[in-house]
């Protein structure tokens, strides 16, 4: 079964599992890049090699299509990895 977005009232949340703590730091700042590139900025947890992401456009409180996209950027960069 393929890891998606889960999608509740407010957000959309997907975990990342990594081999190590450093692959998950990479992914971190890969995600980061994109964020910054959007002018849009996750919520980002990191416990060892596990990485918790939460979209939602803040100023809203809500999901948007910024959000939707960012996923979409996110998820095509794990593809690429």
């Amino acid at each position: 079964m393929q890891n998606k977005w889960e999608q509740n009232p407010s957000k959309l949340v997907k975990k990342f599992q990594f081999k190590d703590f450093e692959e998950a730091l990479k992914f971190i700042n890969s995600v980061g890049q994109i964020a910054e590139s959007m002018n849009h900025h996750p919520k980002i947890v990191n416990l060892y090699n596990t990485v918790t992401i939460e979209l939602w456009t803040h100023d809203q409180n809500a999901v948007t299509d910024l959000d939707f996209q960012l996923a979409e950027e996110i998820d095509r960069r794990m593809g690429s990895n």
